[in-house]
């Protein structure tokens, strides 16, 4: 199995989603080391020597894509993990809203008996389940937020995979922070962010003014959906050139340095400080389609910002996108689940 690399923040290639908006850095969202786009991982630890309900019944019935104990399975190549979202627990704190992605070495044959070998274990368990979004690409999201404080445990038990027993399991424990769940009313322009379920902070903010079209859509308008945080930098580059605007003679032509930006999209949405303007905060909305905040909002929201920590919009009729970052809450539950090789059986286990 191909050694683990550390993580990043970096890009998502969002194929036919939506059109990036003008906050967009023409890179991607951040953490401390970068990697090729859509792989993050962090060193593996030994995986326990058990397996869950699912893996079991799937090795019992067999699969017709594998084989086992024979010349065939031992020739081919072993399948494996090139990586693993999130980082571990002595890397990062996580918020509630976080995803388990993992990325596979090659091509998965057989989606069921992979996700069968898929296990997560938490000390506050809540029902999960996993969605294919690639070939190669799986994703564990919960039911309901997860709950703060407390440890999560994901193991692959490759080796149990049929015709994959030489693999090595891979196992990573995360640790999830304080529930940060922020809710922005671009009708209101305030932001209100809860920790632990009190309301901590209430922020004048400013979104997106809209009135720019392309592709039929309206991409000076803040998406309206359940945002994840994804990174932050404290100070981000945001240039005009994702709409294929360099020219500094140019009416819409701009790049600016702007501090404290946590990423919340694919599509370049960030909550970050108002680059002036701040007259407008708290009273309407006029950026390119990003939540401006005051100073000493922008700073403090940045400082306690998780991967994964919940930021809900609302207000527009720009509709987030699912595949448009880590905004896999767009999906109800019966949808998400319709992913899953194994119609969303849940496969979560109390530690």
């Amino acid at each position: 199995m191909n050694s683990l690399k550390r993580a990043a923040c970096v890009s998502l290639a969002v194929a036919a989603v939506t059109a990036a908006t003008a906050c967009s850095t023409g890179g991607g969202a951040t953490a401390p080391a970068k990697v090729a786009a859509a792989e993050r991982s962090a060193p593996a630890t030994a995986a326990p020597a058990t397996i869950n309900a699912a893996a079991e019944s799937v090795k019992k019935a067999g699969t017709s894509s594998t084989t086992s104990g024979t010349a065939k399975g031992a020739a081919r190549a072993k399948l494996g993990i090139a990586d693993i979202t999130p980082m571990g627990e002595k890397t990062e704190k996580v918020g509630v809203g976080f995803p388990i992605i993992v990325v596979f070495d090659r091509k998965v044959a057989d989606r069921a008996a992979t996700e069968a070998a898929l296990q997560v274990e938490a000390e506050k368990p809540v029902d999960g389940a996993w969605r294919w979004v690639s070939d190669r690409k799986v994703v564990y999201r919960t039911k309901t937020y997860w709950k703060p404080h407390q440890k999560v445990t994901f193991t692959a038990h490759l080796s149990q995979i049929p015709g994959n027993e030489a693999a090595k399991d891979v196992s990573r424990r995360f640790a999830v922070g304080t529930a940060n769940v922020s809710l922005v009313d671009t009708r209101k322009h305030v932001m209100k962010v809860r920790r632990d379920g009190k309301l901590v902070k209430t922020i004048p903010i400013s979104a997106g003014r809209g009135g720019l079209i392309r592709n039929g859509v309206d991409v000076y308008l803040t998406t309206s959906g359940v945002h994840l945080a994804m990174g932050k930098k404290p100070v981000e580059t945001m240039t005009s050139s994702w709409m294929g605007v360099t020219d500094p003679k140019d009416p819409l032509y701009y790049k600016l340095e702007i501090p404290w930006a946590v990423r919340i999209s694919d599509s370049g949405e960030y909550v970050h400080q108002s680059a002036g303007d701040y007259q407008f905060l708290g009273k309407s909305n006029q950026s390119h389609g990003c939540v401006r905040a005051t100073p000493a909002g922008a700073k403090w929201f940045y400082g306690i910002s998780q991967r994964g920590d919940v930021v809900q919009i609302t207000g527009t009729k720009r509709k987030l996108d699912w595949r448009n970052g880590w905004s896999f809450w767009q999906l109800n539950w019966t949808e998400w689940k319709k992913g899953s090789a194994l119609n969303g059986k849940t496969v979560m286990q109390a530690t």
